[in-house]
């Protein structure tokens, strides 16, 4: 790794402020779950049927995926300061589309042209791994995602007071001034800290067989997909539980909907204290275990007849601390495995990350009727977290038969 310049902040020709960084990463999450609340209002205002509305979750999830599998090569091959700033002009222009759809359809295709923002998500991790050696980036990681975590905890319930307030397209107003104000702030702070700009986009392409080889970085990605994909499922099936079935209101739902997000911090402070001090594996493996107690107990309660929809979303807190502790490491593991592709191994790594999480926020929304209850959103879930088990023992596995990172 390149020796890069000290950060000095609003200088863009050092590498960005750490502020920068979290930044990047909540306007990501904030444009992911913001508008959560308002599904049932967009689904009237456009006179559809909530499934079909629901892929406004699982077909950005989807083209997210897709995204992410070229970002990090082309932010490989012409640094990481320009992919970005593209990106948050085209996320400004794609949230106006949704303010003025006459359609759904309309609504659905600027909406998925929203999910370019995700470029945020995959140079935060990138840059940080840029700037410092595998464990630090653990820690530096589990910080940069604390602080993204702050964004879908506030996101649903500023998005459902905002709705309730001035109707749905108020939640699209607010990421349009935001996006607009994080493209001039990182035009005057985000300096490129990629100094490997040497090869062709025909040869970063070729560079993914060394990652596909690698047992560590399917390890790590399956750890990541896992975790990830329970939440997804719970941001596809939330809203119907919580409103069909528990009766809740906009602000309510938005408010339950951050629980998880609250304890993705919890996760990621307690990743940021140790990550460097027990290693990235150990860290993986509690955190998966954290997520399998986190789940069976809202399963355990509604069996036992519990009613009040705290039973279910509060107890979610516990998925999110499993969470901020599998996310932070698994991805720094990911990206050392071959750290001269950081960038690429950040965006195939979120690719399957976020491609999982689609199909399981799709099937979520599938599997739940009004006679179901919770039960089908929190075994889907608990699954996705028992892989997550079995990926993170898989990973010490091969540690044991390999060198350290």
């Amino acid at each position: 790794m390149n020796e890069l310049p000290a950060v000095r902040l609003l200088d863009r020709n050092t590498p960005p402020h750490i502020s920068t960084l979290i930044i990047l990463a909540c306007v990501s999450a904030l444009s992911m779950t913001m508008f959560l609340p308002s599904l049932p209002e967009i689904t009237e205002h456009f006179e559809t049927d909530y499934r079909l509305m629901q892929l406004s979750v699982s077909s950005y999830l989807f083209v997210t995926a897709i995204l992410q599998v070229v970002i990090g090569p082309i932010a490989d091959r012409y640094g990481r300061r320009p992919v970005m700033l593209w990106s948050l002009a085209l996320f400004v222009l794609a949230t106006i589309g949704c303010v003025l759809a006459p359609t759904a359809k309309v609504f659905l295709a600027f909406r998925m042209a929203q999910a370019v923002i995700a470029t945020g998500m995959v140079l935060s991790r990138a840059i940080v791994r840029d700037m410092v050696p595998t464990d630090r980036a653990a820690s530096m990681i589990a910080y940069v995602t604390m602080g993204m975590a702050i964004a879908p905890m506030l996101a649903p319930a500023l998005g459902g007071a905002l709705d309730e307030a001035f109707g749905w397209q108020s939640n699209f107003l607010f990421q349009i001034v935001a996006g607009a104000s994080i493209l001039a702030y990182c035009f005057f702070d985000l300096g490129e800290t990629t100094r490997s700009r040497h090869s062709s986009m025909a040869r970063q392409f070729k560079d993914y067989p060394e990652l596909f080889g690698s047992r560590r970085f399917w390890g790590y990605c399956a750890a990541s997909a896992t975790a990830s994909g329970a939440f997804f499922a719970f941001l596809g099936g939330a809203p119907y539980v919580g409103t069909t079935i528990y009766g809740l209101g906009a602000t309510e739902m938005g408010i339950y909907i951050g629980l998880p997000a609250f304890g993705y911090m919890v996760g990621n402070f307690i990743s940021g204290r140790s990550s460097t001090r027990m290693g990235i594996n150990r860290m993986i493996v509690m955190g998966s275990l954290v997520g399998v107690v986190g789940l069976s107990l809202p399963i355990a309660l509604v069996w036992l007849g519990a009613n009040h929809p705290f039973s279910v979303f509060g107890l979610m807190i516990f998925l999110g601390v499993g969470n901020g502790m599998v996310m932070p490491n698994a991805m720094a593991g990911m990206l050392s495995v071959r750290p001269h592709l950081a960038g690429t191994a950040s965006g195939i790594g979120g690719a399957i990350m976020i491609g999982g999480g689609s199909g399981l926020s799709a099937l979520a929304g599938a599997l739940l009727n009004e006679g179901s209850g919770p039960y089908p959103l929190l075994l889907l879930m608990l699954a996705s977290i028992l892989l997550g088990l079995v990926a993170a023992a898989y990973i010490v596995w091969i540690a044991r038969k390999a060198e350290p990172l």
